[in-house]
């Protein structure tokens, strides 16, 4: 029976509002840095939820046509994806004050 129940809010999972508060109040950032050999490579972070960085890193990947793996809870992005990434993030319900690019 406890399965039914978010262990955060203590509400029915249908009812779970859980997610949405947190896209409320996670300030996010995405950064751009320079490896060897001219390699590029785009970081997203800011977020805390392991389960949603996951979800959002296979999101990123498949939209942005690209590799990457999330270290350490920041999603790294082959290549330099800084615009489209914030465009994705806002789709997915983040808000546009919330998410930064350095």
């Amino acid at each position: 029976m406890a399965a039914n129940f978010c262990m955060i809010c203590g509400q029915p999972k249908e009812l779970c509002i859980c997610g949405e508060i947190a896209k409320e109040t996670e300030k996010i950032k995405i950064r751009v840095n320079y490896r060897r050999f001219g390699k590029t490579v785009t970081t997203v972070t800011g977020l805390d939820d392991l389960k949603r960085l996951q979800e959002l890193e296979k999101i990123l990947k498949r939209k942005l046509a690209c590799g990457g793996t999330l270290k350490d809870k920041v999603i790294e992005l082959q290549g330099d994806h800084k615009e489209k990434a914030k465009e994705i993030l806002l789709k997915e319900g983040y808000k546009d004050e919330l998410v930064e690019i350095d």
